[in-house]
């Protein structure tokens, strides 16, 4: 749905979809149904319900996707370590929260992405990055961190009639 919502509102197909998420099609389409039982998605226009995937985002992500954190490891920032919030958050003294991936930039923590094919997407897609960094804060984030995130993702997902 993330996805969706960074493509503004433009044609998709699941063939194309698979693609810029390094996902089978049948996994696409999998997400896409479970996405629409869980009226994340509205099927006949074809696009997110903004303001369910934002509760649900905002209230229901950490308790359905909670991270397993790991030890030292190469990968992509995640969470207060990269855009938007590494600008707006002091980063502590400690390692990062990242990715696993063996062309990572950075040496931190190991933090478990919403799905395996997250930082590969992400590597070809900047908007999905930072929408799924902000998740990740939501997830696992200290209070001030999770305020921040939610300020953040609600001003990237919003209804097309809302200020």
């Amino acid at each position: 749905m993330l996805k969706l919502v960074v493509r503004d509102g433009s044609e998709w197909s699941y063939p194309a979809l698979s693609h810029e998420l390094s996902m089978s099609s049948s996994e696409v389409h999998a997400g896409v149904k479970r996405a629409a039982a869980a009226r994340l998605m509205d099927m006949q226009r074809k696009i997110p319900v903004k303001s369910n995937l934002l509760e649900f985002l905002i209230h229901g992500v950490k308790y359905a996707y909670p991270p397993d954190r790991g030890g030292l490891a190469r990968g992509i920032p995640t969470g207060y370590a990269a855009p938007p919030l590494k600008t707006l958050i002091i980063q502590l003294d400690e390692p990062p929260p990242v990715w696993p991936d063996p062309e990572g930039p950075v040496r931190g923590y190991e933090f478990s992405p919403l799905f395996s094919a997250v930082p590969a997407a992400c590597k070809v897609d900047p908007k999905l990055y930072e929408v799924l960094a902000l998740v990740d804060a939501i997830r696992d984030g200290r209070a001030r961190e999770r305020e921040i995130a939610v300020k953040e993702i609600q001003s990237r997902i919003k209804e097309p009639n809302s200020a």
